[in-house]
């Protein structure tokens, strides 16, 4: 991190409300969801923007498939529309995308578009852009766990570490949830231990830039102690 402008490295953001957002306007829940996927392009690049070199959204968690089958399903096809072009856009502008989950879950198809989007990412990106698909911060610990395991390795922080869905995220300097609650709901368990923490009223499909800015200009007020 940059401390003279104390511009953060990586940023996480629960991406919360977007069905609240719809059903306080009367749409279905699945034009929240569409509203919400075209602001996490909006937002990637106003990161880009700021100097912000990883950002990682928590899209669809473990837990979000016991929800109701027909927004699931609806769910699957805005990801594989997003992926064939918010993130095609976004990669021709510079930003790399990696997917952070449990990628068995998803169809062959879907898993295929999210290997071919990483594959042509750029090398020299501006932004990363990791995006949190069938993902729990518990299900990621025991799954790097595992494969320590498996490889004979001791048990470490530095085995878990290499061994996470996330290796090579930078820790999140700070994480923001929109929607008004107040908690982490098993997102990055591992990686959150140091991070600010900022919770905004505002739903996702409401974020802004200015939001975004605001956020980060509070987080430069702040002192990290580390434990020191």
């Amino acid at each position: 991190m940059n401390e003279s402008s104390r511009t953060p490295s990586c940023i996480g953001i629960i991406l919360d409300g977007n069905r609240r957002w719809a059903k306080e306007r009367g749409l279905p829940i699945f034009e929240g969801h569409r509203k919400g996927a075209d602001v996490i392009e909006h937002i990637a690049r106003a990161a880009g923007a700021m100097h912000i070199s990883h950002m990682a959204i928590y899209v669809f968690s473990t837990e979000n498939w016991r929800r109701a089958e027909d927004e699931v399903s609806y769910l699957m096809h805005l990801f594989e529309q997003l992926i064939r072009e918010h993130v095609h856009r976004l990669s021709e502008d510079g930003v790399a995308v990696r997917f952070v989950g449990q990628k068995e879950r998803f169809s062959p198809s879907m898993q295929r578009l999210m290997d071919d989007a990483e594959k042509k990412s750029p090398h020299d990106a501006k932004l990363t852009l990791w995006v949190c698909l069938s993902y729990g911060g518990r299900a990621e610990i025991v799954a790097a766990a595992n494969a320590a395991a498996t490889a004979g390795e001791t048990i470490t922080e530095e085995s878990l570490q290499a061994h996470l869905w996330s290796a090579g995220m930078p820790e999140p300097d700070l994480i923001i949830r929109t929607g008004g609650e107040k908690r982490l709901s098993n997102f990055l368990s591992w990686q959150s231990v140091y991070s600010e923490l900022f919770f905004v009223e505002k739903y996702w499909p409401d974020f802004t830039d200015d939001d975004l800015k605001n956020i980060i200009d509070e987080y430069g007020k702040r002192e990290k102690r580390l434990g020191k």
